[in-house]
């Protein structure tokens, strides 16, 4: 089983890692080839592009312009523990034992605009670039086309290498659309978490986004291989919906508090 993330905005690189064991991201050198086209944008025309403030885009401009490879624990930090925001807020990687990481470092693989796939703990360094972002560069118009098969040809190499055939896919629609499920040698599985407001179940972005970490963690800590255990997820008032669910969605539903 593969488990699928998208990446967050919200970055932490003061916070000492927890673990000292890290790994280097596998497309790199495609990484390196975005960088070196990133790295001639001013800071408005990187506003301009991701629809950003003036502030942040100067910061990401100097990102891109400081980024350089090799990667090392002083320069960078695992991708798992690097990011923060709803999703990485629900999967508490920071409370992970050795155990937890080196299972989730087989199973779980974050999608990303500029480095393709992730490992947790691949080393990243700070940067900005969302999969959506509409950026021209050499292998086509925007990054779904700078990336075409190789994200699928990475997780299917990681399929193989495990001898699984179920990807779980948490991560969100703008990142999935990097893959390509006809060529994916997997059953793809999509939780889909909804609360209960005004007497109705609906997907709520932000409690969404935090139990897809939480499903994540809740796989990765028991050490989840077959698809019928993910229906045992209960954290944080969630429960199974057999009514609603089906081969491809397992739906959980939870009652407004």
């Amino acid at each position: 089983m593969i488990i699928l993330l998208s990446p967050a905005k919200t970055l932490d690189f003061e916070t000492t890692p927890k673990t000292k064991i890290h790994s280097q991201p596998e497309l790199l050198t495609d990484s390196a080839e975005l960088i070196e086209s990133l790295a001639k944008l001013g800071p408005k025309k990187v506003s301009s592009l991701m629809g950003i403030s003036d502030k942040l885009g100067q910061l990401n401009a100097e990102r891109f312009g400081q980024w350089h490879t090799p990667f090392t624990p002083d320069n960078a930090k695992q991708a798992v523990l690097a990011f923060k925001g709803d999703v990485y807020t629900g999967l508490e990687a920071e409370t992970f034992k050795a155990d937890d990481f080196k299972f989730a470092q087989k199973h779980l693989r974050i999608l990303s605009g500029l480095y393709g796939v992730l490992k947790p703990l691949d080393l990243i360094q700070p940067y900005r670039l969302e999969m959506g972002t509409a950026f021209k560069n050499a292998r086509g118009k925007d990054l779904y086309q700078f990336w075409g098969e190789e994200i699928t040809d990475t997780l299917n190499s990681s399929l193989k290498s495990l001898k699984a055939d179920t990807v779980v896919n948490l991560a969100s629609n703008e990142y999935f659309r990097s893959v390509q499920p006809k060529a994916l040698n997997a059953n793809i599985i999509t939780p889909v978490f909804k609360d209960e407001k005004n007497g109705k179940y609906k997907i709520i972005s932000f409690y969404a986004k935090k139990a897809r970490g939480m499903m994540a963690a809740f796989i990765i800590k028991n050490r989840i291989t077959d698809v019928k255990d993910l229906k045992k997820f209960k954290t944080a008032g969630y429960k199974f919906s057999k009514e609603e669910s089906n081969d491809k969605e397992l739906v959980f539903t939870r009652p407004e508090q």
